[in-house]
């Protein structure tokens, strides 16, 4: 095992040091994380305003375990999931599969996913991660890079579905992210409290 250092990703601490073993336990760990996302987003949890799945607070708690880069392969490899047409985000295969789903209203949250796990990663690596409030504003911050991508699609996608340019800005943000705020913080929450609890044991 790794010699527990003070950064760095949290899942380090239990990965071999050989290459070999190295390479086996990461690809193990980011097909387990990838499944966790595909859970995370069938799981749909009563809530106010509108019930919430659990998939954005299940990014930032993986981006931060893993790091930036196993965080990010753990995303891009869910979203390869989905490309190919295996039903692994939500809403499917009711609402369609594969690219033509990805690139339908909730394209810019999905590629908001892996651009958050990178970020929240990069900076749990750099000893955020055993602090839960500094870990709780770094999600936040993630959370917000993930909001402006998708509303960005959003207001892009309604403007072409309706034959115009420049608008649907605000009803894409009164859609597709104040409904969805407060669920938001309390995943994320959740999440940072996890993982910081958890640096903190393995760190001591």
């Amino acid at each position: 095992m790794n010699v527990i250092a003070e950064k760095g990703p949290l899942v380090d601490r239990f990965v071999p040091g050989d290459a070999a073993g190295r390479v086996a336990a990461l690809f193990g760990l980011a097909i387990v994380g990838s499944l966790i996302l595909w859970a995370s987003a069938k799981v749909h949890v009563p809530f106010w305003p509108v019930p919430m799945t659990l998939q954005t607070g299940a990014v930032a708690l993986i981006a931060a375990a893993y790091g930036s880069r196993l965080g990010l392969a753990t995303v891009v490899l869910y979203l390869l999931e989905g490309a190919i047409g295996i039903p692994v985000f939500s809403a499917t295969p009711e609402r369609g599969i594969g690219l033509p789903y990805m690139l339908g209203t909730t394209g810019g949250f999905l590629v908001g996913f892996a651009v958050e796990a990178f970020v929240i990663g990069w900076l749990a690596e750099r000893g955020l991660d055993r602090n839960p409030l500094k870990l709780f504003g770094v999600m936040i911050l993630g959370d917000a890079i993930v909001f402006v991508l998708g509303v960005a699609w959003l207001a892009w996608f309604a403007a072409l579905a309706s034959g115009a340019h420049g608008i649907g800005l605000a009803a894409a943000f009164s859609n597709g992210v104040v409904p969805f705020v407060l669920g938001d913080i309390v995943k994320l929450a959740l999440a940072a409290a996890l993982v910081s609890a958890g640096a903190r044991l393995v760190r001591r």
